[in-house]
């Protein structure tokens, strides 16, 4: 039986390139981190609801490598990786873990049932899987903008998302046992598209389509501008969505 290759949405090296531009944003103090920073949250709130105390863990795409400093501090020894140092669409080196988890960095691959395959072949047994990033509810005004910018012929600008449903048979698909899918919304204000893009950039989730657009003209993005802004509240600001999928597979 032949198999394809997935189809190339993603670009690893725009991811990369994207990462470091987040990390030099980062200087600035008022540069955004809310997503990473609520996954670190929840991630931590999940391993003490447990009582799960791994002895070695694999951390990927915390660039603010709170997570791993978190879990040392509780006696773990920690592997940190990120979109630079680890292909996740590759097996992974350094087996068996005890923890993999994933943050805004696996929904970003071209081969995400592999993917979730490496990582479970990278578990002890017993070991756990979290992944968490945003799902298909999320940025719906950002969408609607997007859409508004090019009425006659729109261009991809935004990455395709994972709902629940998917998700599960991912889940399925890789083998994990004992899995489950949750999702939250993290619901953020602002006074401009151009404040949620800035924002997008910061924590690293710019494009990263392989297939490059060309920037929006002025009338189009004039149009987007006035797209997002349809959607503000009496006090002149867009509530914005950010659902976050969590993913959590065991392999026993």
């Amino acid at each position: 039986m032949n198999s394809s290759a997935p189809p190339r949405i993603f670009s690893r090296e725009r991811r990369i390139s994207g990462l470091r531009r987040a990390r030099v944003r980062q200087a600035h103090r008022d540069a955004a981190r809310y997503i990473m920073d609520d996954m670190v949250e929840d991630i931590l709130d999940r391993l003490e609801f447990i009582r799960m105390s791994p002895e070695r863990v694999l951390v990927i795409g915390d660039w603010t490598g709170t997570l791993a400093l978190s879990l040392r501090g509780a006696g773990s020894n920690v592997v940190e990786h990120d979109v630079a140092t680890l292909d996740e669409e590759r097996p992974i080196r350094g087996e068996p873990f005890d923890l993999i988890v994933s943050l805004s960095s696996v929904d970003r691959v071209n081969d995400l049932p592999g993917a979730l395959l490496h990582m479970r072949n990278a578990l002890a047994d017993d070991g756990l899987m979290v992944a968490s990033f945003l799902g298909a509810g999320s940025l719906p005004n950002l969408r609607r903008a997007m859409i508004a910018s090019e009425p006659d012929r729109p261009t991809a600008r935004m990455h395709p998302l994972v709902d629940n449903q998917a998700a599960s048979a991912l889940l399925q698909r890789a083998l994990f046992k004992r899995q489950v899918v949750d999702s939250r919304r993290l619901t953020v204000s602002f006074a401009s598209l151009d404040r949620l893009v800035s924002d997008l950039r910061d924590q690293g989730l710019g494009s990263a389509l392989a297939n490059v657009p060309p920037p929006l003209g002025k009338r189009a993005k004039k149009r987007a501008d006035n797209a997002f802004m349809t959607a503000a509240n009496d006090k002149g600001r867009v509530l914005e969505i950010f659902e976050i999928l969590t993913l959590t597979g065991w392999k026993d």
